[in-house]
């Protein structure tokens, strides 16, 4: 397997944080609270560039996949998270526990849905309408289900206002992009590898900037070793059970073998690119954000390397069938 670069720029960015956390402090020679909220507007912007309205129409009628996906979404995974959230309380501290709910309210992702669904031979047209459609809708469930979970520990996260800034950041520099998209699609197309070191560039100096802010409030200093494989250990968890369950549902609910693979990637799939910007929006300036965030990325990591191999069992059943 290639090394994967994405991969060892959050490894870098994570241990730069624990050696120099001033430079990444949002009020830090970087400004990152600045460069980071306008990287966050650019990427949604060039996100609504890129997407194809004719794409989206092509899958919009499979309704009984796109229901499957978008509950085991916002459905089946939030229940998840809320068990998790009170059931784990005493063993796990408040703030890795409101990381595994993030990571369990969160949308699913775009590009690899896409992708691993394509590689398996499944109907990337239902995958392109669902994973979209979750990321728009994640725009508000999101903090929607974290300001209920945040309450309930007495850490209110006043919902409108972070709903307008979720807007304001993400979705209106996203219906820019799909209202300018004749003009910018083309120049966007020849510059894939810009637009994509863009995206992850973003994506890393957020969580540069969220482990920063951790390092400096001494959060590690006060965390075992054993936390952080727990909270891998439920990630894995948490991957292999909706994994399952979107598979057995598929089969339950009769799906084609390329309806079956478009459910299974685009259900069980949690989106960084997504996640990594809400954070920073909602849990701007809290310290334990580091803490926040390492549940996504541990699951982020997971879900590729598993989902890689999933793919290409499915494309040899397919195959096979064919």
């Amino acid at each position: 397997m290639k090394v994967d670069g994405f991969l060892l720029a959050i490894i870098g960015a994570v241990l730069l944080a624990l050696v120099a956390p001033g430079l990444g402090l949002p009020e830090g020679p970087l400004h990152l609270g600045v460069v980071t909220r306008a990287g966050i507007a650019l990427v949604f912007f060039l996100h609504g560039a890129n997407l194809s309205p004719a794409a989206l129409r092509a899958g919009a009628s499979n309704w009984r996949v796109h229901l499957a996906v978008q509950a085991t979404t916002y459905v089946v995974f939030p229940a998840l998270g809320f068990a998790l959230f009170f059931g784990l309380a005493p063993w796990l501290g408040v703030e890795a526990r409101l990381g595994i709910f993030f990571l369990c309210a969160l949308s699913s992702t775009i590009s690899s849905s896409v992708a691993m669904t394509s590689l398996a031979g499944g109907n990337v047209a239902a995958a392109v309408f669902d994973a979209s459609l979750s990321g728009i809708l994640g725009m508000v469930i999101t903090p929607a289900l974290m300001a209920v979970v945040a309450a309930v520990e007495g850490r209110g996260i006043a919902l409108l206002p972070a709903i307008r800034d979720v807007m304001e950041v993400l979705l209106l520099p996203f219906a820019a992009g799909q209202v300018l998209r004749g003009v910018v699609a083309p120049l966007l197309a020849a510059r894939k590898p810009l637009v994509q070191s863009l995206d992850r560039g973003v994506i890393v100096l957020i969580v540069y900037s969220a482990f920063c802010e951790s390092t400096a409030s001494g959060l590690w200093h006060s965390q075992s070793p054993l936390v952080i494989a727990a909270i891998g250990l439920i990630a894995a968890a948490l991957l292999a059970l909706v994994l399952t369950l979107t598979t057995l549902g598929a089969r339950a609910l009769g799906f084609s073998l390329p309806d079956e693979v478009t459910t299974v990637f685009c259900g069980s799939k949690k989106s960084l690119a997504n996640g990594a910007p809400i954070a920073r929006i909602l849990f701007a300036g809290t310290p334990a954000m580091g803490m926040i965030m390492l549940p996504l990325l541990l699951y982020h990591q997971l879900q590729l390397v598993v989902c890689a191999v999933l793919a290409r069992r499915y494309a040899e059943r397919i195959a096979g069938e064919g």
